[in-house]
């Protein structure tokens, strides 16, 4: 990780806490993508908690401006006369057309009103953030076409425990436009509620329930509710570089159709790309009693801006096992799609 010069936060008292960048700035935005290295400073009498800045904005020593976010936003606990080290990264739209940093106290909400929609929202909706990859692949024959959509909420704003419950909701749909009418065949819904905790600034874990259902009632309904957790490791490589380690276990709280025994009790999640660059991810789960189980594969690269700040993503995106879709979990099948993704 490369060493930023001092960014000092010197404070005696919170409210005189303040952010300040020595004059020799970093060499340029390739050397910030390997990662930061920031340093709060408390020249007090007494130990203050600081919130690191959600952005810093700063000017490469080669003129290009950049945009800085925290690998964790835990509060740090500064000793007086003392330091501690945070680590920073350069943010994905943090290159040339970065927004400017908000300033470090909370802003107060205002109400976003839009002509042509039916609501109004108070700030609410700065607590949503991309969760799964949502995107829009097509496959040749009856891979059909598949649409991803997902988000994240933190319904509680703060520094306390509450402000790291996240509610996430993914919905997967599987699109037959091999059959003359085009239906959606099927539809996977999952809801789930978990409290994600940083360990270390590269290091998180999260604890919490998930539900997935086929959104059927009778006979049809094929649905199941689990405990899960998991821990999502990041490894920097260097170079723009970065892997990331994502093992997860769960316990059935009801399981009537047996998909414990296509899905088992773990999974593991690998991914590696580069900032601004591709990315591969692979997850397989399964059940190494009965020998089933399944993995998706998922590729992805950013294309050219499309407007003014809109990116997109080519995807691909390949399955092969049981249960891709929650009402074919019986079925052992292989498929592969290409298309876009708008988060990844």
């Amino acid at each position: 990780m490369r060493l930023l010069p001092l960014i000092l936060a010197a404070a005696a008292t919170p409210a005189a806490a303040q952010v300040r960048q020595l004059p020799a700035p970093i060499a340029s935005a390739e050397a910030a993508r390997q990662g930061v290295d920031i340093y709060l400073v408390n020249e007090g009498e007494a130990a203050q908690s600081s919130v690191p800045p959600a952005r810093l904005e700063i000017t490469a020593a080669d003129g290009t401006r950049l945009v800085l976010e925290p690998v964790s936003g835990s509060p740090a606990e500064v000793p007086a006369h003392g330091f501690v080290k945070l680590g920073y990264r350069l943010a994905e739209t943090g290159v040339a057309a970065a927004q400017p940093a908000p300033p470090a106290a909370a802003p107060i909400a205002r109400e976003t009103v839009v002509a042509s929609g039916n609501g109004e929202a108070s700030g609410f909706l700065d607590r949503f953030a991309p969760y799964e990859p949502i995107y829009g692949v097509v496959g040749a024959d009856d891979a059909g076409a598949k649409l991803q959509v997902s988000f994240a909420l933190k319904p509680f704003g703060g520094d306390g425990l509450l402000s790291r419950f996240t509610f996430a909701y993914t919905q997967t749909m599987f699109w037959a436009i091999d059959r003359p009418s085009a239906p959606f065949r099927s539809t996977t819904y999952s809801p789930e509620a978990f409290f994600d905790i940083p360990v270390a600034h590269d290091l998180n874990v999260a604890a919490g329930f998930r539900h997935d259902s086929n959104g059927e009632d009778g006979p049809g309904s094929i649905s199941v509710n689990r405990l899960t957790l998991r821990a999502a490791k990041r490894f920097d490589l260097g170079d723009g570089w970065h892997a990331e380690l994502v093992p997860q276990v769960w316990a059935f709280l009801d399981d009537t159709s047996g998909l414990d025994r296509y899905w088992g009790y773990t999974s593991l999640k690998a991914a590696i790309g580069q900032a601004d660059g591709i990315k591969l991810s692979v997850t397989a789960r399964g059940n190494p009693g009965t020998g089933k189980g399944g993995a998706e594969l998922f590729a992805s690269y950013p294309l050219a801006g499309v407007g003014d700040g809109i990116g997109i993503y080519l995807f691909g995106q390949a399955f092969t096992g049981y249960g891709e879709a929650l009402d074919d979990y019986r079925i052992n099948d292989t498929h592969a799609r290409f298309g876009i993704a708008l988060t990844r």
